[in-house]
């Protein structure tokens, strides 16, 4: 693209700028590497343009944020962040760094999912496994919604694989979403796999659909897909089935920013997290994480945040004391860990204030997966929808529900040892003491 007329003194300045600083920022700033994928936050367009038709970039599309000031630039060279931001008007730049959703190692399929006595569940027909089991509960799910008549509102959107917009427990809980990795409109994550890669397995089996992190599904329609680069199917169903099994009456808004194997930009979840701000979401669910901080990440979140929208992350699997994002973000974000069934910590998460707000259970956990099926699944992502769906109650009960009432009435939890922070959600303790802060019986 060539610069216009007008630009002319402003590209002869960049341009004596980048020749001049050009071999000193190359020789001692650290390579981003081949294929370079840069997040750029601009004073304006025009800037950036002139500054890719010298570096030999290309702006891809903005992010979303309110100023139309960030973008996503990528380029065939070798470029350094510190070259551009020599650029005048560029404001900051970071590598559109890869996260990934978080599962975490099974260990066998638990009773509960092979209950498969048909119940009614708030209009659905549902399997009872999926709705007593142990899991509901230890958080203490039906108590909560008969004491209190909460069932969940407003819009719970879901950063994650998509999801599967045919499965007849979720349909009519699904509001529109985005595929933020292909840019159209339907985010159901069926899309990722052929029908031929599907087996059909006998309706007693069990099938291991991902042998290191996801789930076991049973069901007379099951995806065995143990290859990696299938590792994260199902993920956004699962965690969808979560988040409707503890607020019914919420609506899902399923935004697709990670692929089948579990991989996804920056760039997407950002965009994935704006969007969601702009379209009226309440409640954010991010079972994935970064090991780095991101400056326009966490100002995305701010921006949620400031709208009045309650985020709630997976604190990862790793089983270490260490910090991922955007669980780390506290004030603006509630990290979640898992316990097991017993009230401990499980072994694969991760652990350790500031970053863990509280835990929920998730080992074993029973929830919804494509084709119409059920699986049960282990994970710190699986932790997190509950809390979600928590938030999503609170809502309930008062809808101008903030981040911060949320993050207060949800610490009204079990408490276990310092490396869970507030301790095993309890949602009777978590709504009731909502209500009294709200001055009501």
């Amino acid at each position: 693209m060539q610069p216009e007329r007008g630009s002319r003194s402003l590209f002869s300045r960049i341009k004596t700028r980048l020749l001049v600083l050009g071999l000193f920022c190359t020789m001692s700033a650290a390579p981003i590497g081949a294929a370079t994928r840069l997040i750029v936050r601009t004073q304006a367009l025009g800037l950036l343009q002139t500054a890719c038709f010298l570096l030999g970039c290309n702006v891809q599309y903005g992010l979303g944020d309110d100023q139309g000031q960030l973008f996503l630039v990528t380029s065939p060279l070798n470029l350094s962040i510190n070259l551009f931001l020599t650029v005048p008007g560029i404001l900051n730049v970071e590598l559109d760094s890869t996260g990934l959703t978080s599962g975490a190692t099974q260990t066998g399929a638990p009773p509960a999912l092979y209950d498969s006595t048909p119940v009614n569940y708030y209009g659905s027909s549902v399997r009872e496994g999926y709705v007593l089991q142990p899991a509901t509960q230890i958080v203490g799910l039906a108590n909560a919604q008969n004491t209190f008549g909460v069932h969940g509102s407003g819009i719970v959107a879901v950063i994650d694989t998509g999801v599967d917009t045919t499965h007849p427990v979720l349909a009519n809980a699904l509001v529109p979403g985005y595929d933020f990795t292909r840019n159209q409109s339907s985010a159901d994550e069926k899309g990722d796999v052929n029908q031929s890669t599907t087996a059909v397995v006998d309706q007693s089996t069990t099938a291991v659909v991902d042998q290191s992190t996801t789930a076991v599904v049973d069901g007379y329609r099951a995806s065995q897909l143990n290859q990696p680069q299938y590792e994260a199917f199902g993920h956004g169903t699962m965690v969808s089935g979560l988040v409707h099994l503890v607020a019914p009456y919420a609506r899902i808004m399923p935004l697709k920013a990670f692929h089948v194997d579990g991989t996804g930009y920056l760039s997407d979840v950002i965009r994935a997290i704006y969007f969601a701000a702009h379209n009226h979401a309440k409640v954010l669910n991010m079972s994935f994480s970064f090991t780095s901080s991101s400056t326009e990440l966490n100002t995305a979140l701010t921006y949620a945040r400031l709208g009045g929208a309650i985020s709630v992350a997976a604190t990862g699997n790793s089983g270490l004391r260490t910090t991922v994002y955007p669980a780390g973000y506290s004030g603006t974000v509630m990290g979640v860990a898992s316990t097991s069934n017993v009230d401990v910590r499980s072994t694969f998460s991760n652990y350790g204030t500031p970053m863990t707000w509280l835990a929920a259970p998730g080992e074993g956990v029973v929830t919804l997966y494509p084709y119409s099926t059920y699986a049960a699944t282990w994970g710190t992502s699986f932790s997190t929808p509950f809390v979600a769906g928590a938030a999503a109650l609170l809502v309930d009960v008062q809808p101008f529900c903030n981040q911060t009432q949320a993050a207060q009435a949800l610490a009204h939890a079990r408490y276990i040892n310092n490396d869970l922070g507030n301790g095993r959600l309890d949602i009777v303790q978590a709504v009731q003491a909502f209500r009294q802060s709200l001055g009501l019986r």
